[in-house]
């Protein structure tokens, strides 16, 4: 197996999500998506919720979440 073969994430990240940008507490490959439960590489990370601390894996999800919350 090569070094730059693509590899299933190993090590969770911890991730302090601001407004425009996120913050790694804990170094790791990937979070956890708060949806679909499904790893989200940090290099992929583009959603989340600063109020609630959550990652999401992408947009439709994040909004199904928010509905989901609304009720």
């Amino acid at each position: 197996m090569n070094y730059l073969d693509p590899q299933l994430p190993r090590r969770e990240a911890v991730i302090r999500y601001m407004d425009a940008e996120f913050q790694v507490v804990r170094e790791g490959e990937f979070v956890r998506c708060a949806g679909t439960g499904r790893p989200i590489p940090l290099t992929d990370l583009r959603y989340w919720n600063v109020i609630r601390q959550l990652p999401y894996g992408s947009a439709e999800v994040a909004f199904a979440e928010h509905l989901r919350n609304a009720t």
